[in-house]
């Protein structure tokens, strides 16, 4: 379990120079019990040049010397694909299943993601064994069917097994004045189960986490003609691996935004 090499052009350097923060710091001061999030795709030459122009004051955050963080992501469906579908219908009880690892600290964690009939998005997760992070063990298949009851009022039809698995590398940023923050995802790999890894080239994942209004980092890509986009990384990524599932929520993002190139397996010296 590795992040793929990130293509030359996928690079980030404008957080360089940027004060740290703290994970602790930073949960503390942007907390955001309730937030809008959107997101961006953006060309990483572009997306360099921006955030080193926004003249407001943002810190980035920083464990242990480090600054870009890896996050390793295998997400479960049914045979059936039910929860892809229920997001491609844009049905509003709908859900996610996922481990999360985090790669830095080998730390994982099983998540269920729900959205219920007031359109709030909620998160739960239990720490989760690395070397399981591909399967639902006994304990894990328990805990996403008492989610889902309590959450959604309902269960999956089907048996669950990994269909996605995505990779990519993430830096934090804070925004103090605004109190919101933001993240941005280089190297972003789809890959599902025993097929080849497809990379987004030259581009990056922007996303910002702010209160009802927009924030300066939204004002200042807005400014800049980058404009919000409908991107999952689960329905969306697979959706790109397989053209044959219905997908027409995500089509201009698919059709104009992505350009995915096959990651080549590195050679055993």
């Amino acid at each position: 379990m590795s992040i793929n090499p990130l293509l030359p052009t996928d690079r980030l350097s404008a957080v360089s120079a940027m004060p740290p923060i703290g994970l602790d710091e930073l949960n503390t001061a942007a907390a955001l019990q309730t937030r809008v999030d959107r997101k961006y795709i953006v060309e990483t030459g572009l997306a360099n040049q921006l955030v080193a122009s926004l003249e407001v004051r943002m810190r980035v955050l920083e464990m242990e010397g480090l600054r870009t963080f890896g996050y390793d992501s295998v997400y479960f469906d049914t045979p059936q694909l039910d929860s892809y579908m229920l997001a491609a219908r844009g049905r509003r009880r709908r859900y996610k299943i996922r481990t999360r690892t985090y790669v830095d600290t080998a730390t994982s964690f099983l998540e269920v993601k729900t959205e219920g009939v007031r359109q709030a998005t909620v998160k739960e997760r239990i720490p989760y064994c690395p070397s399981d992070r591909n399967v639902l063990t006994r304990e894990g298949l328990a805990y996403v069917a008492e989610t889902l009851a309590m959450t959604i009022g309902g269960v999956p039809r089907g048996s669950l097994a990994p269909v996605l698995e995505t990779e990519y590398s993430r830096t934090t940023l804070y925004l103090p004045e605004a109190g919101s923050r933001a993240t941005i995802d280089t190297g972003v790999t789809w890959r599902r189960p025993g097929e080849a890894s497809w990379q987004m080239h030259g581009k990056v994942i922007v996303e910002t986490k702010s209160g009802s209004a927009a924030g300066p980092l939204d004002r200042h890509l807005w400014a800049h003609g980058v404009r919000p986009c409908r991107i999952s990384k689960f329905a969306t990524g697979l959706a790109a691996l397989n053209p044959q599932l219905p997908a027409n929520r995500w089509h201009r993002t698919l059709s104009t935004a992505l350009e995915l190139r096959q990651v080549q397996p590195v050679a055993n010296p």
